[in-house]
């Protein structure tokens, strides 16, 4: 059995933390204005964050972004798995990770709800990344029949966040 490669004080590589990796990925949060970055390589995982004390909130909203409204996430149909929920043909999935709110701005009514009928274009939801308000419109026109999500939750890119029919 092969052993994983060693440094000179003999410690395994891959287990061993580069110290200049780390520095290379603050200067790379500094020069994009990101607040954190994460890397791995088998069992190694290095996240870097700026900003905030630590163990805060990684999506924490904005101060000038107050709550909106909570929008209770319907729940998937009995059986759907989350494979069943992308592959649906209306499906609306989010084009980048970020925090989602689902109004225009604190206090206002959300954009939609479970049963309303929207257009093709029709903003349906707000995702926030790197303090940028990113509309997410609707890809074509019917009725919201599911709403995956709720206000101010974290997202993953590709993540379905609600179902148009």
């Amino acid at each position: 059995m092969a052993s994983a490669p060693q440094d000179k004080n003999g410690k395994s590589r891959s287990s061993r933390v580069d110290q200049q990796m780390i520095r290379d990925l603050a200067d790379l949060l500094n020069e994009t204005g990101l607040t954190e970055i994460e890397w791995s390589e088998g069992p190694l995982k290095v996240r870097v964050t700026k900003g905030g004390a630590a163990g805060a909130p990684v999506y924490a909203a904005p101060a000038s972004v107050a709550a909106a409204p909570a929008v209770p996430a319907a729940a998937a149909s009995a059986g759907a798995s989350e494979a069943d929920l992308a592959s649906h043909p209306g499906a609306v999935k989010s084009p980048m990770v970020g925090t989602i709110y689902v109004a225009p701005e604190p206090g206002a009514a959300p954009f939609v709800k479970v049963g309303d009928t929207v257009n093709a274009g029709q903003t349906l939801l707000i995702v926030e990344a790197m303090k940028t308000m990113n509309p997410i419109t609707a890809p074509k026109g019917g009725r919201i029949a599911q709403i995956l999500i709720e206000n101010q939750q974290p997202v993953e890119f590709g993540q379905v966040l609600l179902i148009i029919e």
